[in-house]
């Protein structure tokens, strides 16, 4: 399993999002926005400038929300 985790450093719901997942000792691919192409990638995907956003490419599955990407996690484990 991997999964895309787009995010911002300063931003706390993102630090949530990985502390839950460094926690739990879930691997995921962390791609920073303030790298401009990382953020056009980002609009592309989920079609807006917002994070955290989680990519499941193995279950196709894409979400925002700190809370739900959490709770979509917890059922990985």
């Amino acid at each position: 399993m991997m999964i895309d985790l787009f995010i911002m450093e300063t931003c706390p719901y993102c630090k949530k999002v990985m502390s839950f997942m460094d926690e739990n000792h879930i691997k995921y691919n962390k791609i920073d926005i303030s790298d401009k192409a990382s953020e056009e990638v980002l609009i592309n995907l989920g079609g807006k400038r917002q994070v955290p956003f989680m990519v499941d490419k193995d279950r196709n599955i894409q979400m925002y929300e700190s809370n739900d990407i959490i709770e979509y996690v917890k059922t990985l484990i």
